[in-house]
């Protein structure tokens, strides 16, 4: 049975995520703002504990983005990625790789063995699934045992003031009608947020900061070292994307340790929640 076809998965949302990744490829993410997001992510991952010429995957591959500085780590790198149209542009991506394969599949028809993996991550993708813990224990059923595994959620709020959380409910009423738009419109509306919200409040964050304050809960404060291409991919990623979950810390411990990992270990700096765990 094809991706498609999967129960644990939203045929919207793999479109929607084929068009963005179609239009931003991340060829334009290089040099120092492509460090630091992706060590935002790795920086807790545990790269000495693996073996030599280890075999790992990324779930939900997308573009390929984060790939690119992982395949030089390791032996061999299998992307796997729902949607067909955004393996295409992770092939174009990593093409300077030949450690790198790649399967066109969903969360609960991964390709590969059991126990098989020494590792896996998965970035921005389980909490745009259905049934997010039973797309984790899908996952982690693929590592060896003691094989790491890293996990990024959105967060609920959980660490915010309570003004924070209502602004952020007060947008979920833009997300539902620009996520339930053609995908022209939607990308057109999201171009438009990212232009008059996401690049004046991340700018004003990184105003404020240079003069001394804690900009910690200022919205969008996250985007403040980041180019604009970043926040026009991530305002489409955001506003554009029907289904979408959000978790409290405490939830995402809870799902990893049901899903069989140990020593779970959070990052405490943006983006939250991004976790790693042991597979048990």
């Amino acid at each position: 049975m094809g991706a498609a076809g999967r129960a644990n998965i939203d045929d919207a949302v793999v479109e929607g995520f084929g068009d963005e990744w179609s239009r931003f490829d991340q060829s334009a993410l290089v040099g120092e703002e492509y460090e630091r997001g992706f060590n935002s992510y790795f920086h807790i991952f545990p790269w000495n504990a693996l073996p030599h010429d280890a075999i790992g995957f990324d779930l939900g591959c997308g573009s390929g983005r984060w790939a690119r500085g992982v395949a030089p780590r390791v032996g061999t790198l299998v992307c796997v990625d729902a949607s067909s149209a955004a393996l295409s542009v992770a092939r174009r991506a990593l093409a300077p790789f030949s450690n790198v394969r790649f399967h066109h599949a969903s969360v609960d028809n991964l390709p590969f063995a059991d126990e098989s993996m020494d590792f896996g991550y998965s970035l921005g993708v389980l909490h745009h699934v259905p049934d997010t813990l039973a797309g984790l224990q899908h996952a982690t059923a693929k590592l060896k045992r003691g094989a790491p595994f890293l996990l990024y959620l959105y967060y609920r709020f959980d660490n915010q003031p309570s003004w924070y959380r209502a602004l952020w409910k007060a947008s979920e009423t833009a997300r539902f009608a620009v996520s339930r738009s053609p995908l022209r419109v939607r990308y057109v509306l999201s171009q438009v947020l990212a232009a008059l919200v996401y690049y004046p409040l991340a700018r004003l964050a990184l105003l404020l900061e240079k003069l001394g304050m804690n900009v910690q809960s200022a919205p969008l404060s996250g985007y403040r070292h980041f180019s604009f291409y970043t926040m026009r991919t991530d305002a489409l990623d955001r506003f554009g994307t029907r289904l979408e979950q959000r978790f409290t810390r405490a939830e995402m411990q809870e799902m990893m340790e049901r899903a069989g990992l140990r020593d779970v270990r959070f990052s405490e700096s943006v983006p939250y929640w991004c976790a790693v765990g042991i597979r048990a």
